[in-house]
Parts: structure tokens; C-alpha cells; sequence
């Protein structure tokens, strides 16, 4: 089979021929039919991710196929159903091995590139907005990189769930992108008045950041008293500091979220959680926003397209 696998750290990712592996105890092996590529692809190959396995490995975090043989003591699944998993890596191959406690069945109405584009995007928004934000209906919520993989995700669940929503991105069209996921403001990423305009805008209750850098400086001079800061990550290489003091006279709550360490210490949260998404899915209430789709020869253009942030939404990898 075909494996898009790191060999050495901080070295190009190699299209690779291995064998098929035999699914172990409590394990599964799916036939891939998508996976979707996530900024954590990148910091793999560096070695920065925090769950970076040991190479060599193969990329991929979230994928979609059919079940193709089970382990020993698995049960409630069997070959031939559709499903999707969230693997942490793996899924840039033909098959791959995964624990069955992290497979989903997938509903008919939800297609494989729907389902792998879902996962890690949705997931992280919805956790994040939810069960770690509490975030309320009217409340105003500022989602910086709003058109990327996570924060268009964060723009369309916060217009579900009732949020005033504020994008704020770089250009006029990844802003439209944003626009059409439901956002209800726009502002520009690179605007030296940003904090003046999101405070004109009456501030935010909660603000959902994946970039860092001077966006992030802008949109937490302009929280609100007991606003609620999500720090999700930082693609744009600048980790942010928070001076304490600015915390203290808001009464504002920092709240570090990573949506895969819950499948560590309350896998149920992520469950949970991924089963109100597909059901929202299967009714059309929400739908991935796929800007790029490629075949696993062409995986690496695909890992560009995230690291040049030339994509909108997700990329997904057609096996």
C-alpha cells in the first residue's frame, strides 16, 4: 500500500510502498477513502506537534472509509461500514490502523470528504465554543483567522449557536469567505485600528484565537468585563503574552483548549460532541467548507497550501 509517512524529522514528507498492516487487539483497519490536512500536519514534520509520534510515521489526523477487517474482541462494528475516525496520524495511506473505541458510524447523508473535513475543524470549534466557553445565544464572539480550517468553523457554529459574530482575516476574500458562514461584522487582520474598531463594535464576550501575533493584542485590549479568551493556537508563529494585570481589572478567563487531548482524559466530551455535529451534518445545518481537493501523489501541495495559507476551509486528500 501507498503511505505518505515522515522518515526523518524536519526532512520533506516521502510518498512511500509498505505493507498492509494486521489490525490488533481492540483495533480496526479501514480502507481510506479522504482525510483531511490540519496545520498539525506541518508541525509534525517539524517535530513541534505536541503528540508527534516517533518516525517513521505517516501524516494524516482525520479521516473517512470502510471498515476492512477487525481485531481480535472488537465488537459493534463489522467490514463493509462506513465510518470516520480521528487517528492523530495515519490517514495520508491506503489503509490504516486505528483504535475502535474512536470510530464513528457515519450517517448515509454524510459523504467521506464531508466527514473527514468535519472532524478535527468542527470538533475544535464546537468543544471550544461550548463545553469550554459556555458560550450564550447574544453574546458577541471575534474569531480571529476566520477563514481558516478552525475559525470558519468557529464563524458558522457561532452563528448556529446565537452568537453575534465578528470575523476579522486578512483580504477581502477570505472576509467574504467568512461572510458567507454567517459572520455579522468584518474587519480586516491587518487594520492598525482593529482594537479601536472591535471596541466600537461593543467588544467581545468571548474571542476565539488560532493566530496569535498582533490580532491577538488587538482583539484582548477589547474584551469585555468577564470575557472569555480561547487560546487555540498560534499559526502565526507569535506566541502571544498576556500581562496579568489587564486579567485582573477585566476579570477576564484565559482558557488553553486542545481539542485532542480529550480523547485522553474525556474521550466522552469528544464523542459527544462529534455526534451532535454529525447530526447537524446529516440535516445540512452545517457544511465543510472544502477549498482544495487532491490525490495522495499530490499530498505535499496539499501540506503547502496550509503552510502558504493559499487554502479557505479544509484541504482534503483523496485516496
Amino acid at each position: 500500500m501507498r503511505a505518505f509517512q515522515v522518515t526523518a524529522l524536519d526532512q520533506p514528507p516521502e510518498l512511500t510502498e509498505c505493507e498492509i498492516p494486521t489490525p490488533g487487539p481492540g483495533q480496526v483497519r479501514i480502507r481510506i477513502a479522504s482525510c483531511g490536512l490540519n496545520f498539525a500536519d506541518l508541525l509534525m514534520v517539524k517535530g513541534k506537534y505536541q503528540d508527534t509520534p516517533t518516525p517513521p510515521f505517516t501524516l494524516g489526523m482525520e479521516v473517512a472509509g470502510t471498515i476492512d477487517a477487525l481485531g481480535p474482541d472488537v465488537a459493534g462494528f463489522e467490514p463493509g461500514q462506513r465510518v470516520a475516525v480521528f487517528g492523530g496520524s495515519g490517514g495520508l495511506a491506503d489503509y490504516g490502523i486505528f483504535a475502535a473505541d474512536r470510530v464513528v458510524i457515519l450517517p448515509e447523508a454524510i459523504d467521506f470528504d464531508t466527514a473527514a473535513a468535519l472532524q478535527v475543524a468542527y470538533g475544535t470549534s464546537h468543544v471550544a465554543l461550548d463545553h469550554k466557553a459556555r458560550m450564550q445565544p447574544g453574546e458577541t464572539l471575534v474569531v480571529l483567522g476566520a477563514a481558516g480550517g478552525v475559525g470558519l468553523t468557529a464563524v458558522e457554529l457561532g452563528h448556529l449557536m446565537g452568537a453575534q459574530v465578528i470575523a476579522v482575516a486578512r483580504g477581502e476574500e477570505k472576509l467574504q469567505v467568512a461572510k458567507q458562514a454567517g459572520a455579522d461584522h468584518l474587519l480586516d487582520a491587518t487594520d492598525p485600528e482593529l482594537r479601536e474598531k472591535l471596541k466600537a463594535l461593543g467588544g467581545a464576550d468571548v474571542v476565539y484565537d488560532a493566530v496569535g501575533g498582533d490580532p491577538f493584542r488587538a482583539a484582548f485590549r477589547a474584551m469585555k468585563p468577564e470575557g472569555r479568551l480561547l487560546a487555540i493556537g498560534h499559526a502565526s508563529g507569535d506566541v502571544p503574552q498576556i500581562p496579568a494585570n489587564h486579567l485582573l481589572v477585566k476579570n477576564i478567563d484565559v482558557l488553553g483548549f486542545y481539542w485532542g487531548g480529550y480523547l485522553k482524559f474525556r474521550p466522552k466530551i469528544v464523542t459527544d460532541s462529534l455526534a451532535v455535529l454529525f447530526d447537524w451534518a446529516a440535516k445540512g445545518r452545517i457544511q465543510p467548507h472544502i477549498s482544495h481537493r487532491l490525490p495522495l501523489d499530490q499530498a505535499a501541495e496539499g501540506l503547502d497550501l496550509l503552510r502558504s495559507r493559499a487554502s479557505t476551509g479544509k484541504v482534503i486528500i483523496n485516496i
